[in-house]
């Protein structure tokens, strides 16, 4: 194939347009911030697993706590109704079963007491871990929105370069002939499309060409359409490829 080499050139232009094309669009579609927004979604839904377990076990405490006092109240009524028989007590024995009792009753509150402070510290650890739990998930938040935010900037910037470089694809494409463009574009859709010989090698695939090819293709008339002997692409020959 013969091709104006000034038409030649402009395959260069749609095979770096292409390949800004291509960037964007992964890049609109994978903004580098994603994996570690996924990251952070998995994360806080392990954390607010674990926040459920942390209310459950505070609120399996405070179920505790009621029960406890629930029991004082009903130790208390009878240490109020037995000093009250005591006091009323006229029959020696009975009144020494009046005070066996409320000693019983009066030990039996103090154990009650002692286990509602514990559960009260214990209680004051679950609150504490609770927060802390809440702060953790709080900051996971507000990370994942930072990057979340971040990666839609990105993915908008990207889009709008993505826009701007297709038209531009589109114009250059419009002033290249036909057959060459046909051949670009079935060159293009199995790898390179086309690259400068610079310096001895294709800047399609950076492959130093051998001597030998180097001197065929410098034997080609200028509109003669050439290719890369290592990866097929369209070797466009300017000055810089002396």
């Amino acid at each position: 194939m013969n091709a104006d080499p000034a038409d030649q050139r402009k395959l260069l232009d749609l095979a770096d347009l292409d390949a800004r094309i291509l960037r964007d669009q992964h890049l609109s579609a994978n903004p580098p911030q994603a994996p570690r927004v996924r990251e952070l979604l998995a994360q806080r839904a392990t954390l607010s697993q674990e926040l459920s377990a942390r209310a459950n076990a505070r609120d399996d405490i405070t179920a505790e706590i009621a029960r406890l006092e629930s029991d004082v109240a009903v130790v208390d009524a009878r240490i109020a109704r037995d000093t009250q028989r005591l006091a009323a007590a006229t029959n020696p024995k009975q009144a020494q079963g009046f005070e066996s009792e409320l000693t019983s009753l009066n030990r039996r509150k103090g154990d009650l007491e002692d286990m509602e402070i514990a559960l009260m510290e214990r209680l004051e650890a679950a609150d504490a871990a609770i927060a802390e739990q809440e702060t953790v998930i709080a900051e996971t938040n507000a990370l994942g929105a930072e990057l979340s935010a971040e990666a839609k900037t990105v993915v908008a910037d990207a889009t709008t370069r993505l826009e701007g470089a297709r038209r531009d694809r589109d114009a250059v494409a419009a002033s290249v002939p036909a057959a060459l463009l046909a051949l670009y574009e079935r060159l293009a859709s199995r790898g390179n499309g086309a690259g400068l010989l610079r310096a001895g090698a294709c800047e399609a695939c950076r492959m130093v060409i051998p001597p030998s090819d180097i001197a065929t293709i410098r034997r080609a008339q200028t509109d003669d359409v050439v290719f890369c002997p290592e990866c097929g692409a369209i070797l466009v020959r300017t000055e810089e490829s002396r």
